[in-house]
């Protein structure tokens, strides 16, 4: 198994911005503690963020947010990536939409996503729904994933489940496996 740590939207637009998440800032201590581990076992971190232009489709449901080059654009300064970390723009709900991030995880040798981010029933829900179609073997961090409602967060959380076989787990299994990921 090669895991990376895949960390969706971690932005200021959904920690702190008009489209946060009631949720989003209990789970940065875990996302932390997530990027934290991963960094000590030397597993790929990489981030997906919702860098939109002005005239795209999403927009039109959600109202202009997270505009490329904008401050809700960036990443919360907890989570600033490291020099080795990744970061790949998005203007769809899933981090694989013509991104790149396929490529990249196939370069890597990456099989395995543990997955962390916001909203649990948007952009995780997809990302994790192409990881599927992709074949990765995927982890949902239980307790460092939210959406705008515990109904929301809960329903996705089954979905990815019993639909993409995504595995549902805690913070200490998901640090478990970025530790054993990397060989130590």
């Amino acid at each position: 198994m090669k895991p990376a740590l895949l960390v969706v939207d971690m932005l200021e637009e959904f920690v702190h911005g008009r489209l946060k998440s009631p949720q989003a800032e209990a789970i940065v201590p875990a996302v932390r503690r997530l990027v934290e581990e991963a960094h000590a076992s030397g597993v790929p971190v990489i981030h997906t963020v919702d860098s939109h232009l002005p005239f795209d489709y999403e927009l039109k449901i959600w109202r202009p947010h997270a505009l490329k080059g904008s401050p809700q654009a960036k990443i919360i300064s907890e989570l600033t990536p490291g020099e080795k970390d990744l970061v790949f723009e998005k203007r769809f709900y899933s981090g694989f939409r013509d991104t790149g991030l396929d490529a990249a995880l196939r370069d890597l040798g990456v099989d395995t996503l543990i997955v962390a981010g916001i909203h649990t029933h948007i952009c995780v829900l997809h990302t994790v729904m192409d990881a599927f179609y992709h074949r990765y073997k995927t982890y949902v961090v239980r307790n460092a994933v939210a959406a705008f409602s515990r109904q929301d967060h809960e329903y996705a959380l089954k979905y990815m489940e019993q639909v993409y076989g995504a595995r549902i787990i805690g913070l200490e299994d998901a640090v478990g496996i970025l530790r054993r990921g990397s060989g130590s």
